[in-house]
């Protein structure tokens, strides 16, 4: 399958790395590299992943990396797209699921 970033989760990337990179940039580099890795074993097992359970939905799904959930919507069983990837602490983003799968 192929595998889509929303901007969100991109943004989610970037602000990930730049938190880390405070303390040591290299290890910012590569635990941003590991969830990209993560999602792409999503991409190649997207039934894997659990169904979000703040929405029950069956095309949304996660797969954890440490404390980390990377949150992803299959669309049209040739693609899967990241929709938010967040420390699993904090609540969930109130924007990160579209209503509709034209978003």
């Amino acid at each position: 399958m192929k595998l889509r970033w929303s901007r969100l989760a991109q943004q989610d990337l970037l602000d990930i790395g730049r938190y880390i990179a405070k303390d040591n940039r290299g290890a910012a580099r590569r635990w941003v590299e590991r969830l990209r890795q993560r999602a792409r074993q999503a991409a190649e097992h997207p039934n894997a992943g659990r169904v979000v359970p703040e929405y029950s939905r069956r095309e949304l799904r996660e797969v954890l990396l440490r404390s980390y959930r990377i949150v992803y919507r299959i669309r049209n069983n040739d693609a899967i797209e990241v929709l938010t990837v967040f420390e699993g602490h904090r609540f969930f983003p109130e924007d990160a699921i579209p209503d509709s799968d034209d978003e």
